[in-house]
């Protein structure tokens, strides 16, 4: 199924076929080849079409629509789909690639190589993602050219190139919180932004909160400033909150996204207030782990069976106190994600990864779903 979720990413780029549109004749042009059976979600906000067809010809969706209702060209080559779901592939808007060499399962900064990325962003590719907005720990110049360059058979990367925090209060991995900037003062802050501006990144990343009372919090006075240079440059600030008192104080600034649901509490109403009333701000919930009978079964055809079992091995050594920690903080999450989806707030998809890269986005799902 992941093959065929690459194949239909062309949907997302304007969906401008129909049952109606004649297809040319195999004869004229490039092979054609007809998917047949499967369930197709559009992405559209349309129903899903049961038992679809869809076509395509010279890597082009050029039809879509019911099996047997498509005029399908003399000569095409027809695929059974029956029994699987085709869907526009998916956009991971928060990961952090690069930094574990999953071959040899390794995590530091000096796996930050182009070999590397280029590796987590072709698994990214198989698993159906088209896309990742990489948030905020990037190194160098690299990120830009992956950028400016598109690498075949990989997923396309965006980049909010160096994030900003306080001094060695960036993300809480240790090989990673120096790629982050350290402001200490306003003037800092605006500096900071009009560099990432330079480079033209795709957002601004802050980090607030203090991870666990680690290290200490992005004052008001300096997010502030970040919010306002960002915004004069032409860009969006998304901030990695875990408190419902500074996602409310973000929201009050002008913050354009959150990287992280509110984490501590369940959301009120003077939160859904607060976001409905700026409709362009958005959530990527990134939800944790939740307490499931997963077996890891089904990913036994794209993942070895030694990690399979090395993933097996650390859920069984999990006390039950930590299940029902873990469990805990899922359900925080998800009754603020689901109150947030039901008071029409915008909600993105991402997964904080940068490890077990692809699969993790078809477990968000269910998360989400959940």
């Amino acid at each position: 199924m992941c093959r065929l979720v690459v194949v239909a990413a062309c949907l997302l780029g304007g969906w401008a076929c129909s049952s109606s549109t004649p297809a040319p004749p195999a004869e004229s042009g490039p092979a054609v080849t007809v998917f047949e059976g499967a369930r197709l979600i559009v992405g559209d906000g349309s129903d899903p079409i049961e038992r679809s067809a869809f076509i395509v010809q010279d890597r082009s969706v050029v039809q879509a629509g019911r099996q047997g209702e498509l005029q399908v060209p003399n000569g095409a080559k027809r695929v059974d789909l029956t029994g699987k779901t085709v869907m526009p592939a998916l956009i991971d808007a928060h990961s952090h690639l690069g930094y574990t060499n999953v071959k040899e399962r390794t995590t530091s900064a000096a796996n930050y190589t182009r070999e590397n990325l280029v590796d987590h962003l072709r698994r990214y590719a198989f698993y159906g993602i088209a896309a990742t907005l990489s948030m905020g720990v990037d190194r160098g110049e690299l990120a830009y050219e992956l950028r400016a360059t598109a690498v075949p058979g990989a997923a396309l990367l965006l980049t909010a190139g160096r994030g900003i925090a306080l001094p060695n209060a960036g993300p809480g991995a240790e090989y990673r919180r120096d790629a982050a900037y350290g402001v200490s003062n306003e003037a800092e802050a605006r500096s900071a932004v009009r560099e990432l501006a330079a480079k033209k990144v795709d957002f601004v990343k802050i980090w607030v909160d203090d991870r666990d009372g680690t290290v200490a919090k992005l004052p008001p006075r300096l997010y502030r400033a970040i919010i306002d240079e960002a915004h004069k440059n032409s860009l969006r600030v998304v901030a990695h909150i875990f408190d419902l008192a500074d996602a409310k104080a973000l929201v009050r600034s002008g913050i354009d996204g959150f990287a992280h649901g509110v984490r501590d509490v369940d959301i009120d109403q003077e939160f859904i207030d607060l976001i409905k009333g700026r409709p362009e701000v958005f959530v990527i919930p990134n939800l944790p782990d939740r307490d499931t009978s997963d077996d890891y079964a089904w990913l036994s055809d794209t993942v070895p069976a030694q990690e399979i079992q090395r993933l097996r091995d650390a859920r069984a050594k999990r006390t039950p106190a930590a299940a029902k920690q873990a469990q805990t903080l899922f359900e925080v999450q998800a009754r603020n994600l689901a109150r947030l989806s039901a008071a029409g707030v915008k909600i993105a998809f991402g997964t904080d990864a940068g490890v077990s890269v692809g699969w993790v986005a078809h477990t968000e799902l269910a998360d989400m779903v959940a």
